[in-house]
């Protein structure tokens, strides 16, 4: 019976921002110390420059994605942007929404289960407005590496393109969580992959959703490969 003052306590607001701040301050030392290759620079260079897209990835990386944003601060013609995040309500979104902002990333809450008609309303509002917007199409609860539909109809709606993204480091640990999540240890090698953009017809959302999972799986098999070259 102990264990339940505990799981309370762990579920505290000021419990819950600290344990926030202290995984976005191991984050940010961690990705800042991993010796980074870029891949598709040129897929993302008008968006660094301030053109709206859509960051698709999957879930499991969402730990080093903070990672394509210090790149693309880097590169030539970087422009700041508005970069938002959909996150879910559930107590677990709010968590990663409090680490996103540690890298300048304003959470918006909604999924397809929860909220999720008034989050896409709301995300197709800032890519209009030029905004930056990163999705896991397969979170919170999965299937794993399997997009829902959301991703599609919000860039179908917005007429914004997808960038499919994935990342992989060389040093990490695997969590045994339903997405295989790794988290990423310091000084290591990482590979940014950022493949060619994806656009949806305002018609075509449904035929979307295969060929987003196939680029997003593409994308990470790659990622995992020339970590390993």
């Amino acid at each position: 019976m102990a264990g339940q003052p505990m799981k309370h306590l762990l579920r505290g607001h000021a419990v819950q921002v600290c344990l926030a701040w202290l995984a976005g301050r191991y984050l940010a030392f961690t990705l800042r110390t991993t010796r980074w290759t870029l891949e598709g620079m040129d897929h993302l260079a008008p968006h660094v420059a301030g053109a709206p897209m859509i960051v698709g990835f999957w879930h499991e990386f969402l730990p080093v994605m903070p990672g394509l944003l210090l790149l693309g601060r880097r590169l030539p013609g970087y422009r700041a942007t508005a970069v938002h995040a959909l996150v879910s309500q559930h107590r677990d979104g709010r968590l990663i929404g409090e680490i996103l902002r540690q890298f300048e990333v304003i959470p918006v809450h909604g999924s397809t289960t929860r909220g999720g008609a008034s989050g896409l309303r709301e995300l197709v509002k800032l890519l209009r407005r030029g905004s930056m917007i990163a999705i896991t199409p397969d979170g919170p609860r999965g299937p794993r590496r399997k997009a829902a539909e959301g991703i599609a109809t919000l860039a179908a709606l917005a007429g914004v393109p997808i960038i499919p993204c994935a990342a992989w480091t060389s040093f990490r640990i695997k969590l045994g969580s339903w997405d295989r999540m790794s988290v990423p240890l310091p000084f290591g090698r990482g590979v940014m992959i950022c493949g060619t953009p994806i656009a949806v017809a305002r018609d075509g959302a449904s035929g979307g959703v295969a060929v987003i999972t196939a680029a997003l799986n593409a994308v990470a098999d790659r990622a995992e490969q020339a970590c390993h070259a």
